[in-house]
């Protein structure tokens, strides 16, 4: 079972303007082949179908905590669309809920109109061009080294996918989002690699990391790597999962390139970030075109709690 926490796993910047092109480029890493939704729906059902649970526990334990952690992946890059798409923090003071003066306009000239048309300024499991996220981008094959092997595959494709959008973005937002994601997206290629290492002897870390950039040459990675994120990963779970520390430990050390020191095994989850609050837009019907007496009858039952 999984267990929610009301934080991202990071602390997002607020957008400094409403970008909603560059919200349509975050989509990738949420939506596409590689983003975000691909490495949740692999690890999460690799993780359900996992044979022989008892005596390969190790193998599952590293698979299933990834999956808590990709879930918390999704919502990092849904929350970072949201924001670019919808600006900086609002105040929910609205806009009276004029429409005739078509206050939307420039909304004919964005990328994913339908962002705005169908979800108000909301995120989908789609890619940057509006195609849907499906199935076929899951692999689960019931052999625990051909898993392995895609789920490498699959990180190291998703790292030259987030280097990709970060070269396309200049707001704090989504570089952030980017950055982030690069340093834990390094951490899961490496503890496949070493998992696949010790089944086979095969040392895949000779090949991370792929595409060859240093994390250190990205801004927004740095703070991540001074506090050791990329030498740790987490159980999400406060008794489960640490037998894990059998293949990310256990004397092993972060990659050539990175900041040294010992891999470690953390109980539980990231400290995590606030969620921002995105505004109420009358004239948009978000939450509703009299948002008012709806926000009067919030005030009511959260006094009941």
């Amino acid at each position: 079972m999984f267990m929610r926490v009301d934080k991202l796993q990071a602390n997002l910047p607020a957008p400094k303007a409403k970008d909603p092109n560059a919200a349509a480029a975050l989509q990738e890493l949420l939506g596409g082949k590689y983003g975000e939704m691909s490495t949740l729906g692999n690890y999460m059902f690799q993780s359900f179908n996992f044979r022989s649970k008892s005596k390969l526990r190790p193998f599952y334990s590293l698979v299933a905590s990834i999956t808590a952690e990709e879930l918390g992946h999704v919502e990092l890059v849904s929350n970072g669309v949201a924001m670019l798409a919808n600006g900086p923090d609002g105040d929910d003071t609205g806009d009276g809920g004029d429409i005739s003066g078509a206050p939307f306009e420039d909304m004919t000239d964005i990328r994913l109109a339908a962002s705005f048309l169908s979800n108000g300024g909301g995120v989908t499991p789609v890619n940057s061009n509006g195609a849907s996220w499906n199935n076929d981008f899951i692999t689960t094959t019931g052999n625990v080294i051909t898993d392995l092997l895609h789920n490498f595959h699959l990180e190291c494709g998703a790292r030259l996918h987030k280097l990709r959008v970060y070269e396309t973005l200049t707001d704090p937002t989504g570089r952030e989002v980017c950055g982030y994601l690069l340093v834990r997206g390094s951490v899961h290629a490496h503890s496949y690699a070493l998992a696949i290492q010790k089944l086979t002897g095969v040392d895949l870390k000779k090949m991370l990391p792929t595409p060859n950039i240093n994390l250190d040459r990205i801004p927004e990675c740095q703070k991540y790597l001074d506090e050791g994120s990329h030498r740790r990963l987490y159980t999400f779970s406060p008794d489960d999962y640490q037998d894990m520390a059998g293949i990310w430990s256990n004397d092993e050390v972060a990659l050539p390139g990175d900041p040294p020191g010992n891999l470690e095994v953390v109980r539980g989850m990231p400290d995590g970030g606030k969620i921002h609050q995105l505004a109420g837009v009358p004239c948009a019907f978000t939450p509703d075109y009299a948002p008012e007496e709806m926000y009067e009858i919030a005030a009511k039952l959260t006094k009941l709690v």
